[in-house]
């Protein structure tokens, strides 16, 4: 008797670009398959950067279009959805979009520390969420956004990857694993942190109530199904909707000793814990604690990851010149390795433009020889971002008292074969490369899980990974004292990743 097959859709939200991706689920088998890819492109109006909210939702509902037709008579088991954290949108009573949602790149949560701080100074900040300094987690955005006419007449408050969904069934809910990035959630009670709520004046009644991955979040409404050919009913099932959850989800560990490193425009390296970590060593080591699935935690911190890389190369292109990105990583291959190293956690490249520039001023202010080349500068940068990865793996087992012994790379970053192999010299551990996919594979499997295709909890999950998908090994090679004097030659210029948590693993760069 043949093996019945479910199909869910994975909608993936990322920085740079968008997806709709089907899943084929049975016990043994679980493949992917791309349906429809669109761009994401901010737009600054009146000096505001912007996400284009409208045009990614079209693209979500052309991706449905394309992964209908690519099932068996235009049905699919579910759909869920997974995206970027901490921005969102405001609803009016009508559950009409007040306006655009703000990007977290936007500088108008520069000066609000201050403002939060003397409301809830650091320590009890940490105590009650143990989320690391982000400059713009929801609370910064939501002090920022005081006394504008848009807040004021809110009604509701959407996450991103809510919002999506309640454009698609009309119910709104808050996902757990995302709101756990607002800076809103105590990690030890999994509930609203009352405590910050009130000490910042932010009315919790905008969010509406909270769910938990696999959890039902309606079916599609009737415009929804005629735009994109599905029949009734659809389900919508929460996942681990910011995509970090997914992705970790998606790590093919099989045994409980691992790291992860979610790779892509942000690199998020840590562990998977059962317990949050709020100790004041953690707080100053810039550790945070968002939840994950099933009862988890993700312990990490955010490293700038590849947006450096990206960057360079956008500016290159913008100078007239053409750098082919496989070509410049054969030559970064050949560059002299740790020449120099910046901090991968400096607000400094937070924001766009000027990365080569950025990059030669740090290492000028640190004493080191600034890259010439565009070859020089991309070694620079991911000799950095290994150096980055290896000090936060450390951190978090010496914090958490755990033992580390194999690393997974997930996400676009497993592409970046050069990357792989300094992250495995750096932390002389043996990292494990793939899924590329991680964060479209982990929202399928907590989809096939509700829809009873496959059973059991994250450690089976995992194994049908590990048993299905591509998986490459990269083991440690070369001297790893020169990564010692590399680290040291930073010393107390680092900042501990005081970066931004936006997930985003699945955006490629390699």
């Amino acid at each position: 008797m043949p093996t019945t097959e479910h199909r869910f859709a994975a909608v993936d939200l990322g920085a740079s670009s968008g997806r709709v991706i089907v899943g084929e689920v049975a016990p043994d088998r679980l493949t992917l398959h791309e349906a429809h890819r669109f761009p994401n492109r901010p737009t600054r109006v009146l000096g505001t950067l912007h996400w284009n909210i409208l045009s990614l939702y079209q693209g979500v509902l052309e991706g449905l279009n394309a992964a209908a037709a690519h099932t068996t008579n235009n049905r699919l088991t579910s759909i869920g959805i997974d995206t970027w954290a901490v921005d969102y949108g405001l609803l009016d009573a009508t559950g009409s979009l007040l306006a655009n949602p703000v990007h977290y790149r936007d500088a108008r949560t520069a000066t609000t520390a201050d403002t939060v701080w003397a409301a809830i100074p650091p320590p009890a900040l940490y105590a009650a969420t143990g989320l690391q300094h982000l400059p713009f987690n929801t609370i910064y955005q939501l002090v920022a956004a005081r006394g504008t006419p848009a807040l004021a007449a809110a009604h509701r408050l959407l996450l991103i990857p809510d919002l999506i969904a309640y454009w698609l069934t009309g119910e709104a809910g808050t996902e757990l694993t995302n709101a756990s990035t607002t800076q809103l959630i105590d990690p030890r009670t999994r509930s609203w942190s009352t405590q910050v709520a009130d000490a910042l004046g932010i009315d919790l009644s905008l969010f509406p109530p909270l769910r938990n991955p696999g959890s039902p979040a309606g079916h599609l409404l009737p415009d929804v199904l005629a735009a994109t050919g599905l029949p009734h009913p659809t389900p919508v099932t929460a996942v681990g909707s910011h995509d970090t959850a997914s992705a970790v989800v998606g790590v093919p560990a099989t045994t409980p000793d691992f790291a992860y490193i979610a790779t892509g425009t942000w690199s998020l390296a840590g562990l998977e814990l059962d317990a949050p970590v709020l100790t004041e060593a953690s707080r100053a080591a810039n550790f945070t604690n968002e939840l994950g699935v099933d009862g988890t935690v993700r312990y990490l911190r955010n490293i700038m990851g590849l947006w450096m890389l990206q960057e360079c190369l956008r500016t290159w292109e913008s100078t007239g010149g053409e750098h082919h990105l496989p070509t410049l990583l054969e030559a970064a291959a050949e560059a002299t390795p740790l020449r120099s190293v910046v901090d991968a956690g400096d607000p400094a490249f937070i924001a766009p433009d000027h990365m080569p520039d950025r990059i030669a001023d740090a290492c000028r202010r640190t004493g080191q020889p600034v890259p010439r080349t565009p070859a020089e500068t991309t070694r620079c940068v991911l000799d950095s971002l290994a150096l980055a990865h290896r000090r936060a793996i450390e951190d978090a087992a010496r914090l958490s008292g755990r033992t580390v012994r194999t690393v997974h790379i997930v996400g676009g970053g497993v592409h970046n074969t050069l990357l792989c192999q300094l992250t495995a010299d750096a932390c002389g551990l043996p990292v494990v490369a793939g899924p590329a996919e991680a964060a479209a594979l982990g929202n399928v499997l907590v989809q096939a899980r509700t829809a009873g295709a496959i059973t059991g909890g994250l450690t089976d999950l995992r194994a049908l990974l590990h048993s299905t998908q591509p998986l490459r090994q990269y083991e440690p090679t070369g001297d790893h004292s020169a990564w010692d004097r590399a680290a040291a030659r930073l010393g107390d210029a680092q900042v501990t990743g005081a970066a931004t948590g936006q997930g985003d693993e699945e955006e490629p760069c390699a």
